[in-house]
């Protein structure tokens, strides 16, 4: 039997679940005002839109998005002059959005375990690879540009 493979936009959409579940059954306390939470827009929107240009990169390069896919090329134009990891980065900042447009503490613990999630699971097995891969011209990008922000 062929073992399932869970991918990054799984954990999110379920992140995103669980927030709104925790913020309803066990929100535990307040943490912005009604009039504070709407400013989670911005990196919600924020988030969103890194999240599509890194996958539109990706598809422009020709090279698989999925972490355990085929990868052709390595980015280093666009977001990827700004993070190494900018759809993770997007996820995260949307997942922060979330939480402060719930207000409540429990989402932001759910975003702050999904960005250790990522780091742990896919970022660092991502980084081995690409430099098992591209070498000392991913070791230079490395040292250039950061991991998160």
């Amino acid at each position: 039997m062929k073992a399932v493979k869970i991918i990054p936009p799984t954990y999110f959409y379920l992140s995103i679940l669980l927030m709104v579940v925790l913020h309803f059954a066990l929100p535990v306390t307040l943490v912005l005002g009604r009039p504070f939470r709407l400013l989670g827009l911005v990196p919600a929107a924020t988030g969103a839109a890194m999240a599509v240009i890194a996958d539109r990169s990706f598809k422009k390069a020709g090279t698989s998005v999925e972490p355990l896919g085929e990868t052709t090329a390595f980015i280093t134009t666009g977001m990827f002059r700004i993070s190494r990891h900018p759809m993770y980065l997007g996820f995260v900042l949307f997942l922060l959005g979330v939480a402060m447009l719930l207000g409540s503490l429990t989402p932001f613990i759910v975003t702050a375990a999904f960005a250790i999630l990522m780091e742990v699971v896919f970022v660092r097995f991502e980084e081995r690879k690409m430099e098992g891969q591209f070498g000392e011209a991913w070791r230079k990008y490395k040292r250039g540009v950061r991991r998160w922000i």
